[in-house]
């Protein structure tokens, strides 16, 4: 197999803050020896999660087996994913901010037809819900757990408590239509085809904020990983607060 080097386009402070990490997390299991010292592992993860590397391909990158870089890349979401903060401390951090911007995504992921739970009649494909709260700039500032594709926005915004925390927080959210009935805390647009001009020019100055939210969005699918995941419906959880820890170290 033929190997190459290449690139990935993140910041040393993201790789050093992923290494130290990995170093506590092996002075922690008192690991004496490694076919990959700390720094590598780190930047074998990155390179999964950044740029969307294949197990096979980081094996042959690396010089080490794919069992090895399963497991190794498993260690750093691990270790990642509890950082990521709780939607309790997102709302603590929020209360600075002038309102908070609520949107769903769906991540594509390789099922097949049979697994109805998981496609999105919106999308027209199989994937996993993910909820995003953003500061008024574009910000991320959480992601929640990842449900069936299925699962419509405001029934997940429910279910994660996101709608009972803001209206306990007092914060003023913006959100589109899908939330419509979530209470009057989360301002959507009108909906409908024939409205009077003043609903429209309302809707047209929500759609101008609620847009900067779609940053959110980009900086989530930066992560290559994400745009089509192929690993077990269980894990994706882990990874999508593993990218948040990361964006945030980088931030």
């Amino acid at each position: 197999m033929l190997v190459y080097p290449s690139s990935i386009d993140l910041s040393s402070s993201t790789l050093r803050h992923l290494t130290r990490q990995l170093t506590a997390r092996r002075r922690e299991l008192g690991t004496r020896w490694r076919r990959l010292p700390a720094d590598r592992q780190a930047l074998l993860a990155l390179a999964h999660l950044r740029c969307g590397d294949t197990y096979a391909q980081l094996a042959a990158g690396f010089g080490i087996g794919i069992a090895t870089v399963y497991r190794y890349i498993r260690e750093a979401i691990e270790v990642l994913c509890v950082l990521a903060p709780s939607l309790d401390e997102a709302m603590e951090r929020a209360r600075t901010k002038a309102f908070v911007i609520l949107d769903g995504t769906l991540l594509p992921i390789d099922r097949i037809a049979i697994d109805t739970p998981y496609y999105s009649g919106k999308h027209k494909r199989h994937g996993m819900n993910v909820q995003v709260l953003t500061d008024p700039f574009g910000r991320l500032l959480w992601a929640s757990a990842a449900l069936p594709g299925s699962t419509h926005d405001l029934t997940a915004a429910r279910s994660h408590g996101i709608v009972d925390a803001l209206a306990a927080a007092g914060l003023k959210c913006w959100a589109d239509k899908a939330y419509q009935g979530a209470g009057r805390h989360i301002r959507v647009p009108f909906r409908g085809r024939r409205l009077k001009r003043w609903k429209r020019r309302h809707n047209s100055s929500h759609a101008k904020i609620r847009c900067v939210g779609e940053q959110a969005m980009a900086v989530l699918k930066g992560w290559r990983l994400l745009r089509k995941l192929r690993c077990s419906t269980n894990r994706i959880t882990d990874i999508v607060k593993a990218v948040l820890v990361l964006h945030h170290a980088a931030t």
